[in-house]
């Protein structure tokens, strides 16, 4: 099921995508819960089923919203998780917490973004340029968690994934550097486009999804996901020996080659750039930069 917050006619609906069909089929949902859609997610692990709460409409007429709007933590961020990303990033020299190690990692390198900086598949991603000059996009693969668990062994993640989705992790290079931590430049308002839906983990096969970032129009970055260097049961796995993984936490798993500051001399973002961001079966985020 491919599960989206989107609004029509002055109305915030959940409802079930159709891609084929190109239409929205709203949902039963408790639209008085904190966040919808997590609520819904937690039924649906426990076994209920949803029925369907009315007409289907195109979704040429609706606006996607942020699936996920208030996650219970942060989202769970991986830094340089493919290793031509990796490597491009420790010759950019913006990679001022690696300390002098080695580029590639031997563990996964986590941080978070703050949950003000979620928002949906076609809202604009507003810069504060009094406070930065140096926007980065990254593409990213989304996992949402399914059934919650402490100290999960690898070998039991998937029982533990509910979604995947489409994030990208809008970074400003320039506080990243200045701080020496990832955390004030990852967690800008706006900075975290999410969508276009959630597509449940039994339509998807996570080793296949092919990623790719366009910024105007030309390919940035392009991998697939067997490109990962620490894969989905590991990071759930080192995230979960920490800390509880609660329905609806949201795990950005990294990002591939291709980023601006990788490029020599970088290519940022600017107003009126738009950078869309897709994976095979999973959508399309289309954000403009203002």
């Amino acid at each position: 099921m491919k599960i989206a917050r989107y609004a029509y006619r002055g109305a915030t609906l959940v409802g079930r995508v159709d891609v084929a069909a190109r239409q929205v089929i709203p949902l039963d949902v408790d639209h008085g819960a904190t966040d919808v859609v997590i609520a819904l997610a937690e039924r649906l692990v426990a076994g209920s089923t949803v029925n369907d709460a009315g007409a289907a409409v195109a979704v040429d007429a609706v606006t996607w919203l942020a699936p996920i709007i208030r996650p219970r933590k942060n989202i769970l961020c991986i830094g340089k998780n493919y290793r031509e990303h990796a490597l491009e990033f420790a010759r950019s020299g913006f990679d001022a917490a690696a300390g002098g190690g080695d580029a590639v990692p031997s563990a996964p390198i986590v941080f978070t973004k703050a949950p003000c900086t979620v928002i949906g598949a076609s809202a604009d991603i507003t810069v504060p340029w009094n406070l930065t000059q140096q926007v980065d996009y990254e593409g990213e693969l989304g996992v949402v968690v399914g059934r919650p668990g402490r100290a999960i062994d690898p070998a039991n993640a998937w029982d533990h994934v509910f979604a995947y989705t489409i994030i990208n992790d809008v970074t400003a290079r320039d506080l990243q550097a200045r701080h020496r931590q990832w955390h004030l430049g990852k967690s800008i308002d706006t900075f975290c486009p999410m969508g276009p839906w959630l597509t449940t983990a039994d339509e998807v096969d996570p080793l296949e999804l092919v990623l790719e970032t366009h910024v105007n129009g030309e390919l940035r970055q392009q991998a697939s996901t067997r490109d990962l260097i620490f894969d989905i049961p590991t990071l759930i796995a080192t995230l979960s020996a920490s800390m509880t993984l609660e329905t609806g936490d949201v795990i950005a798993t990294g990002t591939p080659a291709g980023v601006g500051a990788g490029f020599d001399p970088p290519r940022f973002l600017v107003p009126g750039d738009r950078v869309e961001v897709s994976i095979s079966g999973l959508g399309r985020l289309d954000n403009g930069v203002v």
